[in-house]
C-alpha cells in the first residue's frame, strides 16, 4: 500500500536533554564559547561504546549546572571510550558536552532561551488550580492494576495487564479518572489564564495548532517522575534497541481534536524515542489512532510492504503471510487507556467526527541513543524496511550459494 502523503516529523523549538523542548538539531561540530580545547583534544577523535559499559560506576554530576540535567551525564558516562573511565572528571564532563553540543547549535540555544524566558513568566504569575497535580501522587494518579505491574518490574508483570495488538504497540489502562478530571480542568484554567493575560501560548509542536505544553506552566518535575518511574521500566524492556533503557528528557504536552480544534493529523513520526499516549476524555465519535510500520530516517516515506515470507522449522514447513496487515492497525481511544510505542513508529489521527477529544502526550529521549545513531547505517533490529532489504541480501546470498554448489556439483559428474 502507498501511502497517501509523505510522513511528517513532529517537531519545532530545539532542546536536547532538558525536557522542555520539541525538537533535535542537525549535528554539527561545535565547541562552546570558552571550552578550554586542551581538555579534549586527545579525546576528539574516540567514539562512544554503543554499548553502556554495565560495571562501570559513573560519577556524581548532580552538582553541574547549566544546559544538560544531571542524569545525562550520568548515563552518557557509560558510554565513554575505556581510555576515558579513568580520567578527571572535569576532563570527562568537557568531553561530554562537546559531543552533546553537536545537537544544540548557537543559534537554536537563543530559542532555547526565549522559551526559558517565557516560561519564567508563567511560572512567576500564574496560580495553578490543582496543586496537588504539581507533585507525584502514585496512588491519586494511577490505576491500581498499573501500579502492582510497575512494583514488579518484569516483562510477566507488564504483560499481564497489557495488550500487544500489533508489534511494539501496547495498550492498558493507566490513569485515574479524578486524575484525567483534575489535568483536563488544570489545562482549561490555564488557557483561560493565557487568554486574559494576553500571553502568546506556545503549542506542542509545528503539527499541532492547538493544545499546551505541560512543561510551560509548572509540571516539568512531575511529570519527569512520571517518565522516570513509570514509563522508563515498561520502556527498558519492550524497546532497549531504541534506547528505551537510556531515557534522560522529556517533552509532555495535550493535543486537542474538534470541531472548532484541530480536526485530524497528518501521517508523521515523533520526535521521542518512545511516545506515550494517554486520551484524557471528553465525549467524541472518530478520531483513531492509525499505524504504519516502524521506519529509520531513511525509510520513513518507504511504502508499507507487501510480502511472502515462507518459514521452516524441523519438518513443519508453513507459510506467513507478512502483508500490510500486519503494519497497519487502528487504535480507538477510551478516557484513561494508554497507548505506548516508538516515536519512529509512523501513524496519524483520523478526522474526529463528534465532541471533544483531548489527550496527554509524553514524549521520551535518550541523548545516549541518538549520539548512537551515528555510528550505525542501518537498523534491522527495529526498521521495518531495513529488515526488508536484510531478508532480500540473505536471499540472495542463499540463491548465489545454491547456484554456485549446482555448478560445482555439474563440473564434478562430468
Amino acid at each position: 500500500m502507498a501511502l497517501d502523503s509523505p510522513a511528517e516529523r513532529r517537531d519545532e523549538v530545539v532542546q536536547v536533554a532538558m525536557g522542555n523542548g520539541n525538537g533535535v538539531a542537525p549535528l554539527q561540530p561545535l565547541r562552546p564559547a570558552g571550552r578550554p580545547a586542551a581538555a579534549t583534544a586527545p579525546y576528539l577523535d574516540r567514539r562512544l561504546r554503543l554499548n553502556p559499559n554495565a560495571e562501570h560506576k559513573p560519577q556524581d554530576y548532580s552538582d553541574v549546572r547549566g544546559e544538560y540535567a544531571p542524569a545525562v551525564y550520568s548515563a552518557l558516562e557509560r558510554h565513554l571510550p575505556p581510555s576515558l573511565l579513568d580520567a578527571d572528571r572535569d576532563v570527562k564532563l568537557h568531553f561530554m558536552r562537546d559531543i552533546l553540543a553537536r545537537y544544540w547549535p548557537q543559534g537554536e540555544r537563543n530559542k532555547v532561551q526565549r522559551h526559558k524566558e517565557y516560561r519564567q513568566r508563567i511560572l512567576h504569575l500564574y496560580k495553578p488550580l490543582h496543586e496537588e497535580l504539581y507533585n507525584m501522587h502514585p496512588s491519586t494518579f494511577f490505576l491500581p492494576t498499573f501500579l502492582e505491574a510497575v512494583r514488579s518490574n518484569s516483562e510477566e508483570s507488564f504483560r499481564s495487564f497489557m495488550t500487544e495488538p500489533i508489534p511494539g504497540v501496547y495498550s492498558f489502562a493507566m490513569l485515574q479518572p479524578t486524575f484525567c478530571e483534575m489535568l483536563l480542568e488544570e489545562v482549561e484554567n490555564f488557557e483561560k489564564w493565557v487568554h486574559a493575560m494576553k500571553f502568546k501560548i506556545m503549542r506542542p509542536n509545528t503539527m499541532n495548532k492547538y493544545g499546551a505544553v505541560l512543561d510551560d506552566f509548572g509540571l516539568e518535575a512531575m511529570l519527569n517522575q512520571f517518565m522516570e518511574q513509570f514509563v522508563a521500566p515498561i520502556s527498558r524492556v519492550f524497546y532497549p534497541e531504541v534506547g528505551g533503557g537510556t531515557l534522560d528528557s522529556h517533552h509532555a504536552f495535550v493535543v486537542e481534536y474538534g470541531k472548532d480544534r484541530d480536526v485530524e493529523l497528518g501521517f508523521h513520526v515523533d520526535d521521542s524515542e518512545v511516545t506515550l499516549n494517554v486520551c484524557l476524555g471528553k465525549q467524541f465519535s472518530g478520531g483513531e489512532l492509525y499505524f504504519r510500520g516502524i521506519r529509520c530516517e531513511n525509510h520513513v516515506n518507504s511504502e508499507t510492504q507487501h510480502e511472502m515470507t515462507r518459514c521452516t522449522c524441523g519438518a513443519v514447513f508453513w507459510i506467513i503471510w507478512c502483508c500490510s496487515a500486519y503494519e497497519m492497525y487502528d487504535y480507538t481511544h477510551i478516557p484513561g487507556q494508554a497507548v505506548l510505542h516508538r516515536g519512529r513508529h509512523r501513524h496519524g489521527a483520523r478526522a474526529i467526527s463528534s465532541g471533544l477529544r483531548i489527550n496527554l502526550l509524553l514524549w521520551c529521549r535518550s541523548s545516549v541513543f541518538r549520539e548512537m545513531k551515528k555510528y550505525q547505517k542501518d537498523f534491522p533490529t527495529w526498521c521495518g524496511e531495513c529488515q526488508r532489504e536484510k531478508r532480500g541480501r540473505q536471499s540472495q546470498c542463499v540463491k548465489a550459494t545454491k547456484m554456485a554448489f549446482l555448478r560445482g556439483a555439474g563440473g564434478a559428474t562430468i
